[in-house]
């Protein structure tokens, strides 16, 4: 009677395990930090520019570099607007990626919906993540709504669907239409049920109101919960809309100013403040070097932060507090030069030559949550703060310590605050290095990253 008893309570016990191992898969699984997926607090993002990433400008063709990505560290794969483009008012030979002429199609240069649905199974069989570009604010000047729903647009002064800003290749939809932002949220849950798609960036997120990203956010989380929204904005509203990460402007427009001399190290701090002060506690910036915008019209990150300049302000973007780090597709070559918008320019991918340095941050990021965007920061003094930037990422347990020369001069190094002391692990020199009172000096736009 014993024995049957114990039997029982063991298969019992064996049931429970089972339950609670499954329950424990399904909870990671749908896990959220502060608010956000699970995935995304020690993720990164690689943007994706479809049409100029290979010679044959496809999804399958994109598709032979998943493998070399994924050994660099990428984690989330942000593709370019995938949708076609109209051709009315089309500007230059092959028109915008933001000219989206129908929302729930596959821009027929990239192949078909078939090789969309493989390449993301294939991205995640390599656990990886898939976020697609969305233009929410406007449509391009042939979009079938246009001919079906002209009440889904804003009209000018003659009675037409009016341009969007000033972009002539695109027509402003209106948000006060109920039947449009029900559209919109459709064509949006489209592409999740589709191909399980992990989230949106959101073009000019800022111009969209409040109210439908209140709406339309809850509905896609309905679809797949833990999603991932980017907006393209920084306006107060965003975050508490539903949106994951936004764009750090200022803090981009302040490294800018570093770069070129025209502001101390410490003008970052100022920026870092009104995060804080602006914004919800568990919001998130995606912090970059570059993107297709900015390489396209500004120059970065080869004309705005030029050959050394470019690794003290990409170690920033990798380690800063609240953020999380993007890599425009061609950077670890790197591509230096702009690529134009609207024509056929194929990045050629031969040296690779900053892959090591992005991998090594990548892995970091990966396996230390110091570097969560939740981490405490904390700004240490290590030098002329006009020039050195240096602060700590801490959080349960772990540290890590970022050191920045910020100047086109060599800085003298000395960390005084002797909780930092003792052998901490260099990760660019992949070994234990002593570190104490001891001074040394840092290279013109020479950075340093110990990991304790």
């Amino acid at each position: 009677m014993k024995r049957i008893f114990l039997l029982g309570f063991v298969s019992f016990c064996h049931i429970v395990s089972a339950f609670s191992q499954n329950a424990k898969t399904v909870s990671t699984r749908n896990l959220r930090i502060d608010g956000h997926p699970a995935w995304i607090m020690q993720g990164n993002i690689y943007e994706v520019n479809t049409r100029q990433y290979t010679p044959e400008g496809t999804l399958n063709a994109f598709a032979r570099n998943l493998d070399r990505l994924k050994a660099m560290g990428v984690q989330t794969l942000w593709f370019m607007p995938l949708n076609p483009i109209s051709k009315t008012d089309r500007k230059g030979t092959l028109g915008s990626y933001y000219a989206v002429s129908d929302y729930t199609a596959l821009n027929p240069e990239y192949g078909v919906m078939a090789d969309w649905i493989k390449l993301v199974k294939t991205i995640h069989g390599k656990g990886m993540k898939v976020i697609i570009d969305w233009v929410p604010n406007h449509t391009g000047a042939d979009n079938h709504w246009l001919r079906e729903h002209p009440d889904f647009f804003v009209k000018d002064s003659t009675g037409q669907a009016a341009i969007a800003v000033d972009w002539a290749d695109t027509r402003q939809l209106d948000y006060k239409n109920p039947e449009m932002q029900d559209s919109m949220i459709a064509a949006m849950e489209y592409w999740i049920e589709k191909s399980d798609i992990d989230g949106f960036r959101c073009d000019v997120a800022w111009n969209v109101p409040a109210a439908f990203w209140s709406r339309c956010i809850p509905e896609l989380k309905k679809k797949k919960r833990n999603i991932f929204m980017l907006a393209e904005g920084d306006k107060t509203y965003l975050p508490p809309s539903g949106f994951d990460a936004i764009y750090p402007w200022n803090m981009f427009a302040m490294m800018k100013k570093v770069a070129a001399g025209e502001r101390p190290a410490f003008g970052l701090d100022s920026i870092y403040h009104d995060i804080d002060s602006l914004y919800p506690p568990n919001a998130i910036e995606m912090y970059f070097t570059s993107n297709h915008d900015e390489n396209s019209w500004n120059k970065a990150d080869f004309g705005v932060f030029p050959g050394a300049e470019h690794a003290p302000f990409a170690v920033f973007t990798q380690t800063m507090a609240k953020g999380v780090p993007l890599i425009y597709g061609g950077q670890e070559e790197p591509v230096l030069r702009a690529l134009p918008f609207f024509e056929k320019d194929t990045i050629r991918f031969e040296h690779y030559a900053r892959a090591a340095f992005y991998k090594t941050l990548l892995s970091l990021r990966k396996r230390d949550i110091a570097l969560s965007p939740d981490a405490r920061f904390k700004k240490i003094h290590a030098g002329d703060d006009a020039a050195v930037y240096a602060y700590t990422r801490e959080k349960a347990g772990r540290k890590v310590l970022v050191i920045l020369n910020l100047s086109n001069q060599e800085q003298n190094i000395s960390v005084k605050e002797k909780s930092l002391w003792g052998n901490p692990l260099n990760v660019f020199m992949h070994s234990k290095e002593p570190l104490g009172s001891r001074p040394w000096k840092m290279e013109p736009w020479g950075y340093a990253v110990y990991e304790y």
